[in-house]
């Protein structure tokens, strides 16, 4: 070993195991930047459109799928309300039919009717829909014939047990929906269904749009604060004597909620009777009725003193004390005043239902028992136009024309199931309301408006485990509406002899 010699070994030695001289791992991170800013987007990255195409590929493997996924909620109503029981002991029939049960057959002629289905032979579209045939508990609906048979063996008297069926379930859906209506307008109409076969009980009688053709005039009462129809019967083409008018008028009564205390009712001068304005006072119904003209009304209104009218679309105003021929007393009449123009329309377009004219004017008038000034008795009366708008729902909505039958009784019961599914519409509406206690801020929503919200929603039926449930589409925009709804029904339960209510506050 030379002394003074570097040993570069030695150096290379010294320098792996000399502790200075390890490499210190190198970070470009600053001690005093500034924290990374939260992303104010969404991590989730925006999914692509799907792209469809006249080359899109399909197929029919999907299974357990509805276009129906809206009817959980109506089922879930009818079940909480006890709705199968009470058909089980109200309706009576002689068939027993061998595919469902009686109760099954009403519902499915039911639901079919509030899906939009009010002829038989359009069941077999939805004779296979997962949702349908799961409510039912069946594979597959009925034939056609097979609910024919079933509709003809209903006697007569199956109309008034719907009714009574309509009855109670409107009492248990104003517990549960919390109403308490003390005060209701009934709304009573006539209307025209013009008849295109050999119907039992058609008559050639009043039909403006089809003049010349048979018809029914089926009578309807409406509860105006919450569009239910309450009572209605089939009726032939002749006009509705005055017995049954009054009768009619009775039955509307009768039929109300027992918390009802105080009744208000208005028709057209179709109802102008005596009989009419008896059954009215009967119950104890403030009215204001359309009068229909007559030589001596006439009279009375040339001799009346007049008055300027500028709260109303008048031009003059009177009222006067005035009994008809056969009537029992004296009625007070109010009656608005126009006068005629040049251009006026002929004679057959201005004869209206409530609008009648002499050489000079043209009239309106009430009969009423009133006390309030002439405007708010013409105010009132005018409400009265709804009640033309919820037929017009029930006959183009709800299937109330479709008269399937040859046989008047058969037709009739088929037009007390349509007005139930017609109900059914009106009943979840009270459910889904937002909270309010005022029933003049009460909106309604049409049959066919609640179908395309509501009903004909797209789902997917699963089964696992022994459970089945229903999936519907994160897309969906009403689901904030449909899950308060569900909450709302699933929360009905029994209480003594009555149900709990489920909503706050009252509907008042």
């Amino acid at each position: 070993m030379n002394i003074g010699v570097k040993q570069k070994v030695a150096k290379v030695a010294t320098s792996h195991t000399g502790p200075k001289e390890v490499t210190q791992m190198v970070t470009d991170r600053k001690k005093d930047s500034a924290k990374t800013p939260v992303k104010q987007g969404s991590e989730d990255t925006a999914s692509e459109p799907n792209k469809i195409n006249a080359s899109t590929p399909f197929d029919f493997s999907g299974k357990n799928l509805t276009p129906y996924g809206g009817l959980l909620p109506v089922i879930t109503m009818l079940e909480k309300l006890g709705f199968q029981s009470l058909v089980e002991q109200t309706l009576t029939s002689k068939r027993i039919p061998r595919a469902m049960d009686l109760y099954r057959f009403v519902l499915g002629i039911v639901l079919g009717f509030y899906i939009g289905f009010p002829r038989l032979n359009q069941l077999r579209f939805i004779a296979r829909d997962p949702i349908l045939t799961g409510i039912l508990k069946v594979a597959k609906l009925p034939v056609q014939s097979t609910f024919w048979r079933f509709i003809n063996a209903l006697h007569l008297n199956v109309a008034r047990q719907i009714l009574a069926i309509t009855r109670t379930m409107r009492e248990r859906v104003w517990a549960t929906a919390n109403v308490k209506l003390e005060v209701v307008t009934l709304d009573t109409d006539t209307t025209v269904h013009t008849l295109y076969g050999q119907q039992m009980g058609g008559r050639k009688s009043y039909n403006p749009k089809n003049k010349g053709k048979k018809s029914y005039q089926p009578m309807l009462t409406f509860i105006a604060e919450t569009r239910e129809y309450i009572w209605g019967e089939l009726h032939n083409g002749d006009r509705p004597s005055g017995k049954q008018i009054g009768d009619h008028i009775r039955n509307a009564c009768a039929v109300l909620p027992p918390g009802v205390k105080q009744i208000y009712g208005r028709v057209d001068s179709g109802f102008y009777c005596r009989e009419g304005v008896e059954g009215y006072e009967e119950c104890n119904v403030r009215f204001a009725i359309s009068a229909r003209k007559t030589s001596r009304l006439v009279e009375e209104l040339r001799q009346a003193e007049w008055k300027p009218s500028p709260k109303t679309d008048g031009d003059a105003e009177c009222e006067f004390r005035y009994q008809p021929d056969g009537w029992s007393k004296v009625y007070r009449f109010v009656a608005l005043r126009y006068e005629k123009t040049r251009d006026e329309m002929t004679a057959e377009e201005t004869e209206q239902y409530q609008l009648f004219e002499t050489s000079q004017y043209k009239y309106r008038v009430l009969v009423t028992d009133f006390r309030d000034p002439i405007h708010f008795v013409f105010w009132f009366y005018n409400q009265r136009g709804g009640a033309e708008n919820l037929i017009k729902e029930a006959n183009n909505d709800a299937g109330l024309t479709a008269h399937p039958s040859g046989r008047f009784d058969v037709n009739g019961n088929h037009f007390q199931l349509a007005m139930l599914a017609y109900n059914l519409n009106c009943w979840l509406m009270l459910f889904n309301r937002e909270p309010q206690a005022d029933a003049t801020e009460l909106r309604h929503t049409t049959l066919a408006t609640s179908r395309l919200r509501f009903l004909f929603v797209a789902a997917k039926i699963w089964r696992h485990a022994g459970r089945t449930g229903i999936s519907y589409s994160d897309h969906y925009e009403e689901k904030g509406v449909f899950e308060r709804l569900m909450n709302r029904l699933r929360k009905i339960e029994p209480r003594g002899s009555g149900y709990a209510p489920v909503m706050l506050p009252a509907l008042c």
